[in-house]
């Protein structure tokens, strides 16, 4: 094999190094998953499996049984797992344990859970040879950059590398004893070059009912209400103390990977999706605060505060292995669509979205007091420019029937003693008339006023 006495199975430090660090992250993985998910470039596992057997040499891995596929299974011992702190760069505290006897029942969770971080991070392959140096072509015009060939299918990207990740993790709650742990996330990613300074993943066989399922994002929510107190006497979440902040509002986003084989079908992997979405509904739903009126007749707005929600997100490992993370391959709870991750994460109705929608408002309602002042402008300016009509006539009053003289009267004539007016003598002729004597007729029957 070319081994050498040290390490019979001649594998190569690199190599080595690559099986101590995909264990000390996996916990528990075959060699063909350690090739992925480290080195994808390499055509098989046999390195691989010559370096954990050399590991295993030393006494820093061990294989305990196989997986369902029947390929071996190998995890770490103690004194491997301080060999992957070294390699990773981690304290050895942070490390976890060693999956010590998980092998021998086939560790199908543990697989799946190593499939999604394989998933996830993408390693993009390299070249595991050198390439040869060729002699130097004669200077060309650089080619135009073509389209790849038909049926060259390119990797996607993928987020984080292998020190990103970190498996089987517990999340601590406080007890009259001490501490216990209220959750465990089956992995946790911080990737913050790819906007995500911390995902906590749940991996799902659906195996196990809905409710149980749902109710691990409640326990996820007490993990992240807890709060503790800094040297300078102020409150802040527990959580911030292990991870950075994830720069939105609210809690720290889970995702869940379902993993349904041939056990679940695709009618049957929705209807158990929409199950855990409305059980956890309390978990991610937000609060709505209404925000009033004075928009216009009937017309009201508000927004949602996810301040105590959880961005809960679905997802399926299918789904991560053909698409990869970064395309529409993201289900938030509450929008109702595929997405990709940041839009996912985005809160599109949140307290900024309606700040924004109501200063559009304000600036419309603005634009439209401009326009009416610029109409009321310009229609005084049309009426300053116009002459001003000629005053009408005033009617020209009917003369008196009796002396034909102005009905109103001489100027300066006392008004105070005359009868009342009757619309057609002057005052002077309504005073004569008054004092005539009567007619017979008229003393016998009275004075009868004229028709007009």
């Amino acid at each position: 094999m070319g081994g050498s006495q040290t390490y019979p199975y001649g594998s190569t430090s690199a190599v080595r190094a690559h099986v101590l660090a995909a264990l000390g992250v996996l916990k528990l993985a075959t060699a063909d998953q350690m090739r992925r998910l480290m080195a994808p470039g390499h055509k098989d596992n046999k390195a691989f499996r010559n370096a954990a057997l050399d590991l295993a040499r030393h006494g820093l891995a061990v294989s305990e049984g196989s997986a369902r596929d029947g390929n071996k299974l190998w995890n770490l011992t103690p004194l491997g797992l301080d060999a992957a702190a070294e390699v990773l760069g981690r304290a050895v505290g942070e490390m976890g344990g060693t999956a010590r006897g998980a092998a021998r029942s086939g560790a199908p969770h543990a697989m799946a859970v190593n499939e999604t971080v394989i998933a996830i991070t993408r390693t993009p392959a390299t070249a595991t040879r050198p390439v040869p140096r060729q002699q130097p072509a004669p200077m060309t015009p650089a080619a135009p950059e073509q389209a790849p060939a038909p049926g060259l299918v390119l990797e996607a990207q993928g987020m984080g590398w292998v020190g990103s990740w970190s498996t089987e993790v517990p999340l601590n709650l406080p007890t009259s004893r001490g501490s216990r742990a209220g959750v465990r996330a089956d992995a946790v990613l911080q990737a913050p070059e790819a906007g995500l300074p911390v995902l906590f993943v749940e991996v799902d066989n659906c195996t196990e009912s809905a409710d149980v399922l749902a109710a691990k994002f409640e326990k996820y929510l007490r993990y992240f209400r807890l709060k503790s107190k800094n040297p300078l006497g102020s409150e802040s979440p527990v959580w911030r103390t292990q991870y950075p902040s994830t720069g939105r509002e609210g809690h720290p986003p889970v995702v869940v990977v379902f993993n349904p084989g041939i056990r679940t079908g695709p009618q049957a992997l929705k209807n158990r999706m929409n199950s855990v979405m409305e059980l956890a509904r309390l978990v991610w739903s937000g609060s709505y605060h209404g925000a009033g009126g004075g928009y216009g007749d009937g017309e009201r707005d508000g927004y949602y505060g996810y301040a105590d929600a959880i961005p809960l997100l679905f997802t399926t490992l299918d789904r991560l292995q053909t698409s990869g993370p970064r395309t529409a391959v993201w289900w938030r709870c509450g929008h109702g669509q595929w997405e990709t991750l940041p839009d996912a994460l985005a809160n599109p109705d949140d307290h900024d979205a309606w700040y924004a929608r109501d200063e559009q408002r304000r600036r419309q309602r603005e634009e439209a007091e401009q326009r009416r002042q610029q109409e009321w402008a310009v229609e005084r300016d049309r009426w300053a420019q116009e002459p001003d009509p000629e005053p009408e006539p005033a009617p020209e009053a009917a003369p008196c029937e009796r002396c034909k003289g102005p009905i109103t009267g001489p100027l300066g004539y006392d008004l105070e003693f005359a009868p009342p007016e009757d619309g057609r003598h002057c005052p002077s002729c309504r005073t004569d008339l008054r004092q005539q004597h009567p007619t017979l007729r008229q003393a016998v029957f009275g004075r009868r006023p004229r028709s007009k």
